[in-house]
């Protein structure tokens, strides 16, 4: 056997024979594997970018914990890591955070700068009740309501002051009104915060909370009852 034809049957005898291993190279391997685990069908079900830097951050912070559990067993230097972790960890967050302040909450309040008169507020929610925008229509009759609560000074007058809060301490001089007051401002959360739309039949609700409100009299207390008399 010999020439071309030999060489040929002596690779194939070789390929052939399982008592001879194939070595791929190295790098040709390795690079054949990346490509094919590149593919998008190997990657369908990765979580985004989003979910895996949380993941490293979660994995962190798990690391730190973990060093402090182990190294509090070594008493007060245990303690004293402890103490400089969650120091660090606080710090973190209040950088990236920002300074709490009374804003956050400062969203919920029944009015906004603006310091119109229940007169107006009713106008106002006349209005939108008549180009059927009933969400606007409910958010003004309800300030109506609690403004003019504070004209008759039955409430005083409290900048930031929340629907709920409005109508908890407005129950308070006028006792049989109280359930009918919660309600709109349910009513009032619900269309500003909780993005639900309302209807006619709800705005006429509190419409009429406000006008038996105007002929209302208030239950006074005893002080009240004793500075009448």
């Amino acid at each position: 056997m010999s020439g071309a034809g030999g060489t040929t049957a002596v690779r194939l005898l070789i390929h052939s024979s399982g008592n001879i291993p194939v070595d791929t190279p190295r790098v040709p391997a390795r690079e054949a594997a990346k490509h094919e685990l590149s593919k998008p069908m190997y990657h369908e079900n990765d979580p985004n970018l989003l979910q895996q830097g949380l993941d490293k951050l979660w994995g962190w912070i798990g690391d730190l914990l973990d060093t402090a559990s182990g190294a509090a067993l070594g008493g007060p230097v245990g303690l004293v890591v402890l103490v400089l972790v969650i120091t660090g960890l606080v710090a973190a967050l209040w950088w990236r955070l920002g300074t709490p302040s009374r804003t956050v909450r400062s969203s919920d309040a029944l009015f906004d700068d603006s310091t119109r008169s229940a007169a107006e507020h009713r106008k106002a929610a006349e209005a939108h009740a008549a180009a059927r925008r009933w969400n606007e229509a409910v958010q003004e009759r309800m300030r109506a309501i609690v403004r003019s609560l504070e004209e008759r000074a039955l409430l005083d007058p409290c900048p930031g002051r929340t629907a709920d809060e409005a109508a908890a301490e407005a129950g308070r001089p006028l006792p049989a009104h109280t359930t009918r007051l919660h309600a709109a401002a349910r009513e009032f959360d619900d269309v500003t915060y909780g993005g639900r739309t309302t209807d006619q039949q709800a705005y006429l609700a509190v419409r009429a909370l406000d006008l038996d409100l105007e002929t209302a009299k208030p239950l006074l207390t005893t002080a009240a009852q004793g500075a009448a008399g």
